[in-house]
């Protein structure tokens, strides 16, 4: 080997400068990424639980009763901001999810804080399909009502003395809907089945056009008198097949050996998985009708799945998110499955919860189906 040529090295070093100031694209990837991927990491990687929507059922409407209502939101934990009239409304508000947890406070909840040594009962519901949420709802509704007891039972003692008695002033009753155990397990599984199905579909579905268009196969099926319909239905109905398989094998798997069972209805699961998977077959398909290489389709894969895992609500709660990530996450269409997909698995709940996610997902549907076949279509012609 001859000697270390300094000039040599040059020519290569100043080349490749070249090539990248000409790559635009791989240029502002460099630049805008990380910047983006850090703002995006830090916003949305967020576990601080606060304002959690919360709905009140207040029976004995005294000041006593609105003053801990104050308190509670006080706490920046939990918003008390709907109030409602019975069992039955709050019941409607955690299965639709407008709120995540709900305070319940006895008619006699003033009258016993007022009687000497008296002791108030509430009862706070806590939806439990997310632990994360849950735990955080409920370790600020005991301390509350640890540090509401203690002061309370200062000013009894300051008041009556020795007989003010020993009884703590609040006793809070939490109790977890959906999941009581609070098993991370159970709100995982679920969510697996969409995050599953957008990986392995939309992947294979744009790698299998641009492999063709390598391959120059495809436009050997062009000048075929096969119509773009033809070719279009063709080549996504084996992938439909392989979608149906994937999520028959992912419930089977979830049921059988996790052991997590639907409480609601796996026709209705099925029925909404399939307006899921055009979705996600035509995203596959913008993909390769956009895409040049399969690195390229990896790509911008990869760049789908990783900002719908962050602010999907996946991983983490979206009621910790910013506004204007909250409204990027809702341009993901694993944002609804995800609402569906819990809604039916943990609450068991139908239809008359789960309509708006759904006429958004048939939204997204029609409108990527329409776009991507077009797109395709153009680029036969």
């Amino acid at each position: 080997m001859g000697k270390f040529s300094w000039v040599r090295f040059l020519a290569v070093l100043r080349k490749e400068f070249l090539h990248i100031r000409r790559d635009r694209a791989s240029l502002i990837m460099a630049i805008v990424m990380p910047i983006g991927m850090l703002l995006l990491f830090g916003y949305a990687v967020n576990t601080d639980v606060d304002h959690l929507p919360t709905v009140v059922w207040d029976q004995s409407q005294t000041s006593d009763s609105r003053e801990f209502i104050t308190s509670i939101r006080n706490t920046q934990y939990l918003d008390p901001d709907d109030y409602v009239q019975g069992y039955h409304q709050i019941e409607s508000y955690l299965d639709s999810g407008k709120a995540r947890a709900a305070v319940i406070i006895p008619p006699e909840f003033g009258k016993e804080l007022q009687r000497d040594n008296g002791q108030a009962d509430i009862q706070v519901l806590v939806d439990g399909s997310d632990p994360t949420v849950a735990r955080a709802a409920m370790s600020a509704v005991q301390m509350l009502g640890l540090n509401k007891s203690l002061e309370i039972q200062g000013v009894r003692l300051a008041a009556k003395g020795a007989s003010a008695g020993t009884n703590m002033p609040l006793n809070i009753e939490t109790r977890v809907w959906y999941n009581p155990d609070m098993k991370s397990m159970v709100f995982n599984i679920p969510a697996l089945i969409g995050l599953i199905l957008q990986n392995v579909i939309a992947m294979l579905t744009s790698f299998s056009i641009v492999r063709e268009k390598e391959r120059g196969t495809m436009e050997q099926v062009v000048v075929t008198p096969i119509r773009s319909l033809e070719l279009l239905l063709g080549k996504l109905l084996p992938f439909v097949f392989i979608g149906f398989v994937s999520l028959s094998l992912i419930l089977a798997t979830g049921i059988f050996w996790f052991g997590v069972m639907p409480a609601g209805s796996i026709p209705l699961l099925v029925l909404l998985s399939t307006i899921f998977l055009f979705t996600i077959l035509a995203i596959g398909l913008l993909i390769s009708s956009v895409a040049k290489t399969q690195l390229q389709a990896m790509q911008m894969t990869f760049i789908l799945i990783l900002p719908s895992i962050l602010l999907s609500g996946f991983i983490f709660p979206r009621e910790t998110m910013p506004t204007f990530l909250k409204i990027l996450g809702g341009l993901f269409p694993l944002t609804y499955f995800l609402e569906i997909v819990r809604g039916i698995f943990l609450k068991g709940v139908g239809m008359e919860y789960l309509w708006q996610d759904t006429l958004i997902l048939c939204a997204f549907a029609i409108v990527l189906v329409g776009i991507a076949a077009k797109k395709f279509k153009k680029n036969l012609d």
